[in-house]
């Protein structure tokens, strides 16, 4: 018995109208389900861009001892600036630093201090934060340098968060794939349960398992998918609406979310992966119900 497409969607259509009320809740919680693990991704993608752009400001300063011979302070730079490690460095005076203390330093401190006290200074941004230690241990103890600061336990603590979003949100996301499975598998079963009667009259009229069969998987690609774009909704409504799609300026370069920001070729990979996987589960759920629960 041949199976058209307008057969297997118009079955599938009746079927989802008959379980209305099912076919809603399925749609919702594969919504919600794909809603979530969506933003998750957003927020992954937007830690991930944060990340990058606040190791990218992440400093190495080298001070060079005050009264060091400018041979020796021109010496210490071309060493930086021919080092692996570093990106960039920024050169700033003894009148710089000595200013810049002047805004930090209790006043009595900087009162009991003169410019001649105050070092010279290489403010320097690594290709990779991670190197600062190679950095500190290749310059600390040099001829002409005086110290070498670098923000150790912060690199540490912001390599451990992100480490640790990324496995939540794997988790999560897994999770709730999972669920949504589920749903739609149940969803299925209930289905092929109400129309037994009906399964049986048709295989005895000599029906083909796959005629039979269509009909139900193409209900669980239905909901998958139309879950998938009310998921696709929620996470366009999350983007614009905490304000992702912010581009970074100087004037808003202190903001997390401006921080976050992401490009539309970004978001639009994230909504075609939403819809990608609502697919899948709506297919792969009915796909596994079929096969376990309906006996042709």
């Amino acid at each position: 018995m041949p199976v058209s497409a307008g057969y297997v969607s118009r079955e599938a259509v009746t079927n989802l109208w008959r379980n209305r009320l099912m076919t809603a809740a399925a749609i919702l919680t594969v919504a919600v389900s794909l809603a979530l693990v969506g933003s998750a991704l957003l927020l992954k993608q937007g830690a991930s861009k944060a990340t990058v752009r606040w190791q990218d400001g992440v400093q190495t300063i080298v001070f060079v001892k005050p009264g060091a011979s400018a041979p020796l302070n021109s010496s210490i730079g071309t060493q930086l600036g021919q080092s692996p490690y570093v990106k960039s460095c920024v050169y700033r005076s003894q009148i710089y630093d000595y200013n810049e203390a002047k805004t930090i330093e209790p006043a009595d401190e900087f009162a009991a201090t003169t410019l001649a006290d105050y070092p010279s200074s290489y403010r320097c941004v690594l290709n990779d934060p991670s190197q600062a230690t190679a950095v500190y241990q290749a310059f600390v103890g040099k001829p002409g340098v005086f110290d070498v600061k670098y923000p150790s336990q912060q690199i540490k603590t912001m390599q451990g968060v992100i480490r640790i979003l990324q496995w939540v949100f794997l988790s999560v996301a897994v999770v709730l794939l999972l669920s949504a499975s589920v749903l739609i598998l149940n969803t299925i079963r209930m289905a092929i349960f109400a129309r037994r009667r009906e399964v049986s009259v048709m295989k005895l009229v000599g029906a083909t398992n796959w005629f039979i069969r269509l009909p139900f998987m193409a209900e669980g690609l239905i909901q998958g998918m139309l879950g998938a774009g009310v998921a696709v909704l929620v996470v366009l409504a999350l983007y614009w609406g905490i304000g992702l799609d912010s581009p970074k300026t100087a004037a808003n370069q202190g903001n997390i979310i401006a921080q976050m920001s992401l490009g539309g070729w970004e978001v639009a990979g994230t909504c075609t992966l939403v819809v990608l996987v609502g697919v899948g589960v709506g297919v792969v759920g009915s796909a596994f119900a079929v096969r376990r629960f309906l006996d042709v």
